[in-house]
């Protein structure tokens, strides 16, 4: 008996093609293959009724794969004389076969992209599949786009084995590696004259095959590395979906964040995803981890816990639960308005005495850290919430603060490090990208060995990344960050490793980052400038400080608040303002924000002749904003009537707007058009109280 020759042994012997290959392609000639035995193979494979899939039928001609392939259509009652694949045409089944796959599409398209233009006039065209085998994309060779029609090898033609027997797609899908099928060893006849390569494609969370990529092509292009072609651009789909779900597992989580203040850094989390597995898992009770245990870093992760009802309520998802999931508390996860997951909260046993004492020190210090953030200002106020609750998360390990220069941005850095501190010792590291030459990037973040480079210490120096160790380390301007450092950053902070210059041995960092920027870094991933994936990596969590224009009656806490530290650091009396002085202070822009107006303070402590502020002490470009008593506010717009006086007039204008307003001070200086330390003003002159009415 001949041995069987294995698949990379064999060698084709082909005839000639009936139609001309395109330049540069060569006949087969190395690898064994009999057209004619192949064929004659499979009419004897036909005519003898198959007994068992193991039974040898010209083992010299037929692979084992392919021979067992024909026994599967030959008993699930395939038609060998068949000239096409089953096709789905109608267009609301296309549409939801395009939604239901739109995570594999979407993964797909930069390698199609890519490889399109090239398969154009080489008689080749590359598919993908779903995990039924159904197509839905197909780029390539425009002539055999067009002749791929006619066997329905397009978009919604089905070519599992169930469909159509033996074929690349179907039988890379049946034995879940990459596979060719090449002309006579189709099952059914009409494709015979086609050759084909697949490989599946696996989800990284679960490791199910979930689509299949092909090349197909007349018999005559054929090559033994087309399926290795297959193969890579399976593994690029692969890349690109896990790149996808990491950036969604990002974004689960930040809506965890915003959606539940209650939850505490003991409790159990499971976030599971829009197809119901559990994407990230932290402190799982012993009874769920039993249930979910699928690695010893993340339990559970990837496994299927749950069915997601559409309509999202809590109700739904709380009977969506099975039995022991049922002591966890629910939460919905709602990305761009649809639901995209849900989050599965396990609370802890309340703690020991001795951790309680600590959480009182760490509270103690975040509450000192919050009372550094001065202003009550709504917007302000839900800035801090955020960041407190990622101060007290193990599980968010960065943060992103946006906002102008000088609103305070490196304020919440220390926020997040008083809140997250384990011992008094930890470490807050701050650098300023925009202060960095470009030359120095790498070795400043990451530090060098000695004599790494020209100018390079001989001790060999630590980057911040190793300062930071066990603490926060806080990276002002992030926006300023080289292009070509960002990859390394993104590693660093993916592998949670970083490798000091000229150093080959890694160094475990446990850091938690906080970047900071006055730039909008969507416009700068736009323009090129900054990379998209470490956008979403460093953005896990992200805030924006409100501009001090915004922040209204702000400006006079933190008017006091300068002034009465500069006063005691210097051994001064406090500054006194005149009203106009401060109604000034509130009409005024403030571009420079919070520095801005420290430095105005501490200018006016050292310039000012005397201890009363008024607007002549001002800047020039603050009294010009005005004061909040310009010609056109509604008050100084009063006329008097009947022979009255101006004064008399806006003392009326005021008593009727308090009437009508029922003495709501608020509302009363809106409709006035003033601001409400000039209403209280205006009221203590005219000797006007709510009471009178």
């Amino acid at each position: 008996m001949k041995r069987e020759i294995a698949p990379n042994q064999m060698k084709i012997d082909a005839r000639p093609a009936r139609t001309s290959l395109a330049t540069g392609q060569m006949a087969l000639s190395n690898i064994d293959y009999d057209e004619r035995a192949t064929m004659r193979a499979w009419e004897s494979f036909l005519a003898d009724e198959p007994k068992c899939a193991g039974d040898p039928v010209h083992p010299s001609h037929v692979r084992s794969l392919i021979h067992d392939s024909w026994y599967r259509s030959a008993t699930g009652g395939i038609n060998a004389q068949g000239v096409e694949a089953p096709l789905s045409s109608d267009r609301d089944a296309i549409e939801y076969l395009t939604r239901a796959n739109a995570e594999l599409l979407s993964a797909a398209r930069r390698s199609f992209a890519s490889l399109g233009q090239l398969l154009d006039g080489t008689g080749a065209m590359l598919v993908l599949a779903d995990s039924d085998g159904v197509l839905i994309d197909a780029i390539g060779d425009k002539k055999t786009l067009h002749d791929g029609m006619d066997i329905h090898l397009a978009i919604g033609g089905k070519w599992n084995e169930d469909a159509v027997g033996t074929n690349g797609i179907g039988t890379a899908l049946w034995t879940g590696e990459p596979t060719f099928v090449h002309a006579a060893e189709h099952f059914c006849a009409g494709i015979k004259s086609w050759t084909c390569a697949g490989a599946p494609i696996r989800d990284s969370l679960d490791g199910k095959i979930i689509g299949v990529v092909d090349l197909s092509g007349y018999s005559p292009i054929f090559r033994p590395h087309n399926t290795a072609l297959v193969a890579a651009t399976a593994r690029q789909i692969e890349k690109a979906l896990a790149e996808q779900q990491q950036e969604q597992r990002t974004r689960l989580l930040e809506a965890f964040i915003s959606s539940a203040p209650g939850y505490r850094r003991k409790d159990g989390l499971v976030i599971v995803d829009h197809r119901g597995r559990a994407i990230f898992c932290n402190n799982v009770p012993d009874g769920e981890a039993t249930e979910m245990m699928d690695g010893p870093m993340e339990p559970g992760r990837g496994r299927w816990l749950m069915n997601l009802p559409s309509s999202g309520s809590e109700a739904d998802l709380t009977r969506a639960l099975p039995a022991h999931l049922r002591s966890c508390h629910i939460t919905p996860l709602k990305l761009d308005g649809d639901l995209r997951g849900a989050a599965l909260v396990f609370p802890s046993v309340p703690a020991a005495s001795s951790a309680a004492v600590v959480y009182r020190e760490v509270n103690k210090h975040l509450q000192d850290a919050v009372a550094m953030i001065v202003g009550e200002s709504e917007a302000l106020h839900a800035a801090i919430d955020v960041a407190c609750r990622v101060a007290r998360s193990s599980s968010v390990t960065s943060l992103l603060v946006e906002g102008e220069t000088g609103v305070g941005k490196e304020l919440f850095a220390r926020l997040v490090h008083a809140g997250s501190r384990r011992t008094a010792n930890d470490p807050f590291i701050a650098m300023n990208c925009g202060a960095i030459t470009r030359d120095l990037f790498g070795s400043e973040l990451f530090g060098h060995v000695a004599g790494a480079f020209t100018g390079a210490s001989r001790e060999g120096k630590p980057g911040v990344f190793e300062l930071a160790h066990g603490g926060v380390l806080s990276l002002d301007e992030i926006g300023e960050l080289p292009l070509e450092i960002q990859p390394f950053l993104l590693r660093v902070l993916e592998e949670r490793v970083v490798n000091r210059i000229g150093d080959s041995r890694g160094r475990p960092v446990d850091v938690r980052l906080v970047a900071s920027t006055n730039r909008d870094l969507k416009h700068e991933i736009a323009a090129g400038r900054f990379r998209r994936d470490l956008y979403y990596r460093i953005g896990a969590v992200s805030i924006t400080v409100p501009p001090l224009r915004e922040r209204g009656e702000d400006v006079l806490l933190l008017v006091e608040h300068f002034n009465r530290q500069i006063a005691t650091a210097a051994g001064e009396d406090l500054l006194e303002f005149s009203q106009e002085a401060l109604d000034a202070l509130l009409a005024y822009h403030w571009p420079g924000n919070v520095r801005e107006l420290k430095n105005l303070i501490g200018r006016l402590h050292v310039l000012a002749r005397g201890r009363d502020i008024g607007l002549y002490d001002l800047p020039e470009e603050i009294t010009a904003s005005g004061s909040g008593l310009e010609a056109g506010s509604n008050i100084s717009a009063a006329t008097p009537q009947d022979g009255g006086t101006l004064v008399e007039a806006e003392r009326q204008a005021m008593k009727k707007a308090l009437a009508a307003e029922g003495g709501n001070l608020s509302r009363v200086a809106r409709r006035l058009g003033i601001s409400r330390p000039t209403l209280y003003r205006k009221l203590e002159q005219y000797g006007i109280r709510r009471g009178f009415l």
